[in-house]
């Protein structure tokens, strides 16, 4: 009787994809199965890793999705998991114990595989890094939250025309598109594609380039044009000013109403009280050198 001497997975290189079906196979040799041999498949490593199949004295338990190929007694022992996922990646191993109707045991061995569950990239997320203005460089990226095997990415432009970007500017590795000295024709709409052996996924960026130059001499001629307008309201404002002046009538000296008992101009205050009523007596007048006068210059009414 031999012993299992391979482990060996159906398909290319022990890896598959989400949703297929795998089957991992282990020949028993060419003797028919003892009636106490114990076949199990364990997923996992280390200290405790968890049975997914056991064959023991004619009965057979497994978790959900996992299966033998061919029925017992067979000396093929090939393991089947149905509707893989990407958490059934892992190591399997293959334990057979072979013992006699005494339950003496007559031999042991195991095998070892590695499964490997690929899965499509997720849909990329595409992001522009620096300010995309005339004559500068900006960075477009483009990463896969997942995917397995890792995604190789591709940058291209679709409008208002067609281009492939190559390497040196882009890194297909990291997904990572440079472009330099900038110009309003690099404006457009990109498209990033991340792919593997599953299958591909894509994203879409639009690039608008701004020219400052024309947004400086925008502003200057706003500036000017504001300038004006202000300088063409205050014209108008002083015009209107001198015209409104013009029209209003010229004022005219009409003499000063004077009172009958006010002192006439160049008389001084003290020949106001020349007689006084209070004793009735004539007093003498003041001589002609006492009184001062002064030549009026106002015109005096008569």
């Amino acid at each position: 009787m031999a012993l299992p001497d391979c482990c060996e997975q159906r398909g290319e290189d022990g890896e598959t994809g989400p949703g297929h079906e795998s089957t991992i196979g282990l020949g028993m040799g060419r003797l028919a199965e003892p009636a106490g041999t114990v076949q199990a498949w364990d997923n996992g490593q280390g200290l405790y890793p968890h049975q997914v199949l056991a064959h023991i004295n004619g009965a057979t338990t497994s978790q959900d999705g996992v299966s033998l190929v061919y029925p017992r007694p067979s000396r093929n022992v090939s393991l089947r998991l149905q509707g893989l996922r990407e958490k059934d990646s892992g190591s399997y191993r293959c334990s057979v114990n072979v013992q006699d109707k005494q339950g003496t045991s007559r031999g042991h061995d195991s095998k070892t595989l590695k499964l490997d569950v690929w899965v499509p990239p997720a849909p990329p997320s595409c992001h522009l890094l620096g300010a995309p203005r005339v004559g500068t460089n900006v960075t477009l990226s483009c990463k896969s939250p997942r995917s397995k095997p890792a995604a190789l990415y591709q940058w291209e432009r679709l409008q208002p025309s067609v281009e492939v970007f190559f390497a040196p500017v882009l890194d297909e590795v990291s997904g990572q598109l440079i472009l330099t000295n900038l110009s309003r024709a690099s404006s457009g709409t990109y498209r990033c594609v991340a792919t593997n052996q599953m299958g591909s996924a894509s994203c879409e960026l639009t690039l608008s380039v701004t020219d400052p130059s024309k947004g400086r001499m925008a502003g200057a001629v706003i500036g000017v044009l504001l300038g004006v307008l202000i300088l063409s309201v205050a014209v108008f404002c002083l015009m209107r000013f001198q015209k409104e002046r013009r029209k209003r009538p010229k004022e005219t000296y009409g003499g000063s109403d004077l009172r009958e008992d006010a002192t006439a101009p160049g008389i001084s205050e003290q020949t106001s009280g020349m007689t006084d009523p209070s004793d009735g007596l004539l007093e003498k007048p003041p001589s002609a050198a006492s009184v001062k006068t002064t030549k009026s210059k106002l015109p005096v009414v008569v």
